[in-house]
């Protein structure tokens, strides 16, 4: 076991379940010092199983679609240890899949504040711990579905994540901060402890949703979904001092579906 993370300030966010929870988990195995976000009150377990396991980590219930409650959860994280080294932006997912002139406007707006706006105000939260530190670096978790059926108001915030991934990477590497991201294609993992939509799909909402299934596969050259090891061997890679002349990079970790 290698500690690439060892004494580093980690902040981990949508750390509750799936990609964020392994990225967690793997960067205590590290040596990381943890702050983990999410804001389902489960995080309270993962922290406690994670202290468990020798991990000094603190979790912090926020909402990242506000502004509000990313500079919460940085400046919690920079009270308890000092600064903040690592941020791994986490927090989105597609809401609804259906061909786009089925979405309600209000839906559009929501698939937009979940996927895109944690990652632009956590890393604008962030900045001024990581400017006084003169170092750091953030890996914003994106998605290849920036192409593909049924999902365009997901694909336009992903659009957003990479754009604002380059933009950041070229205006702060004078300042020493790396910013990159990873784009996940399908990845399989357990079911949700909390659902993106409690509403129960219909039976032409699951049709839809099994064309996504069905592009992911039939588009990625491996022909599979991914494993939550393989996305988040991506990210800590990023995030790791082993990837000091990387930045501004978006990364697919799709089985070769490029999105």
């Amino acid at each position: 076991m290698s500690f690439r993370f060892q004494d580093q300030v980690l902040v981990v966010t949508g750390a509750a379940q799936g990609i964020g929870l392994r990225v967690a988990e793997r960067a205590a195995a590290e040596g990381a010092k943890l702050v983990i976000v999410d804001r389902a009150t489960h995080i309270q377990n993962i922290a406690g199983a994670l202290t468990e396991s020798g991990c000094e980590v603190l979790a912090v219930e926020a909402d990242l679609e506000t502004f509000e409650g990313a500079a919460t959860a940085m400046d919690a994280a920079t009270e308890r240890f000092g600064r903040i080294d690592k941020l791994i932006n986490n927090v989105g997912g597609t809401i609804w899949a259906k061909p786009y002139e089925h979405y309600q406007p209000a839906q559009i707006e929501q698939e937009v504040r979940r996927s895109l706006f944690p990652t632009l105000w956590c890393c604008r939260a962030v900045l001024p711990a990581m400017l006084a530190n003169g170092k750091g670096a953030i890996v914003n978790v994106s998605s290849v579905a920036t192409r593909g059926v049924n999902r365009v108001p997901y694909a336009a915030a992903k659009g957003g994540v990479n754009a604002m991934t380059v933009a950041l990477a070229f205006e702060y590497a004078k300042h020493n901060i790396r910013v990159n991201a990873t784009a996940p294609g399908g990845t399989e993992a357990p079911a949700r402890i909390t659902p993106r939509n409690e509403q129960q799909q219909s039976e032409q909402e699951k049709i839809w949703y099994q064309q996504i299934v069905d592009q992911t596969v039939d588009t990625s050259f491996m022909g599979r979904y991914g494993s939550l090891d393989e996305q988040a061997s991506a990210i800590l890679y990023l995030a790791s001092d082993e990837a000091s002349y990387i930045t501004g990079t978006i990364l697919p970790v799709a089985g070769g579906d490029c999105g």
